[in-house]
């Protein structure tokens, strides 16, 4: 499939963008461009992406808007498609959607909706208008001391603002904390802090379950209120470096997995939300087998390529939303299996025997898919993944 003179341009240097950047190569032949702070190591030797702006400077709402202008200004023969990757991006997008929208096209609500869905305390308070349940929680201020919990041990601890967070750097950093007892809790906030986060935290109760009662949901909304657009994932094995506690490592995404109620009810928040563009949501079937919602991304997930893997590719409604202006297509699914994490681990880890005797009877048929090493990329690419896949497999078992 062919698309004339479109230039993805993906707003972030990780994992996510290379994803994107695979599913806009496999989708249409194109070669898309980073634009962020500093590319991380998944976009290291690819021929897909290449980073066309790195300034560290990028958070600050004129030096993004300019850099996007001249980015714009030196392919005067390209429509510049503008993707969030990242939770920071897509609400810098939101507040400078007015001087970009002369010059390229982009998917995002204005910066009200954003913080009424994409923050974590916002999700909550939606979902509960919405009748959707959520794990109870309590916001904890920096500096504040520990309240008495309204629920037992233990307890997930999350920070609640995600792109300040992100730019924390410190020994022993989670995405999420599983803490046991009280003690535990406070050298976990102690930690945080130290570590130079001055958000709040969220102290979550802990819904109980394996890995592989955790799901994923991504939905793609359009101009016109639409969410035709929506694809669900089984998580098989959570990542297990210590950076990658929280993410997912692998998920089997298949027609008969579609969970078709949560899909409609996620579908009418985000139309009644007035949401448009990509959104991402984590949750977990709770032991009674209710869904509990966790969070929603205002993007497209970590792992969101194992839609692309599954058939429903992810560039395919930004094109025929933004650029076609036409409207999006239905995704057809079929079964495949997306890792991250070495396949070895995966099968030595996943807690259900009975999907992973399906993910390795999808991988056997050729439907398998590997989320960091495209066909296309070159020798140094191929290298650079085999060394990372040996380094991911001794840090799992440093954390035994």
């Amino acid at each position: 499939m062919a698309v004339a003179g479109v230039l993805p341009v993906l707003l972030g240097g990780d994992a996510n963008v290379y994803g994107m950047a695979r599913s806009f190569y496999e989708a249409y032949g194109v070669h898309s461009v980073a634009v962020c702070k500093k590319t991380l190591p998944a976009l290291a030797h690819s021929r897909l992406v290449q980073a066309a702006v790195q300034n560290p400077r990028l958070e600050e709402d004129e030096v993004f808007t300019a850099a996007l202008q001249a980015l714009a200004g030196a392919y005067p023969d390209k429509t510049c498609l503008l993707v969030s990757c990242a939770d920071g991006y897509t609400m810098q997008l939101a507040r400078c959607r007015k001087k970009l929208a002369p010059l390229c096209r982009f998917a995002c609500p204005p910066p009200e909706v954003v913080q009424s869905l994409g923050t974590k305390e916002g999700f909550a308070a939606v979902c509960a208008a919405n009748g959707l349940r959520t794990p109870q929680s309590v916001t904890l201020a920096c500096g504040a001391p520990l309240p008495d919990l309204p629920f037992g041990w233990p307890v997930i601890v999350k920070p609640a603002d995600s792109p300040v967070y992100w730019n924390c750097r410190f020994p022993g950093k989670r995405k999420v904390y599983l803490v046991q007892d009280r003690t535990e809790l406070e050298q976990t906030v102690a930690t945080v802090a130290q570590g130079g986060y001055t958000g709040a935290l969220l102290l979550q109760e802990y819904i109980p379950g394996p890995d592989t009662a955790l799901g994923v949901v991504n939905a793609y909304c359009a101009r016109d209120g639409s969410v035709s657009w929506m694809v669900q994932g089984q998580v098989l094995l959570q990542e297990r470096t210590p950076e990658g506690v929280g993410n997912y490592g692998a998920i089997l995404t298949e027609p008969a997995r579609q969970d078709t109620a949560l899909l409609a009810s996620l579908a009418g928040l985000l139309r009644q939300s007035g949401w448009h563009g990509f959104a991402n949501f984590d949750f977990k079937y709770a032991p009674d087998g209710a869904p509990v919602l966790f969070e929603m991304n205002p993007r497209q997930g970590r792992a969101s390529y194992a839609c692309t893997a599954a058939g429903a590719n992810l560039a395919l409604p930004l094109v025929e939303d933004l650029v076609q202006e036409q409207p999006v297509t239905l995704p057809g699914l079929h079964p495949a299996v997306w890792h991250t994490a070495p396949w070895p681990l995966v099968r030595r880890r996943c807690p259900d025997k009975n999907l992973l005797r399906r993910a390795e009877e999808l991988r056997r048929n050729g439907c398998g898919c590997r989320h960091l090493l495209a066909r296309g990329e070159g020798p140094a690419r191929w290298m650079w993944y085999w060394v990372r896949q040996g380094a991911y497999g001794r840090k799992t078992r440093q954390e035994r």
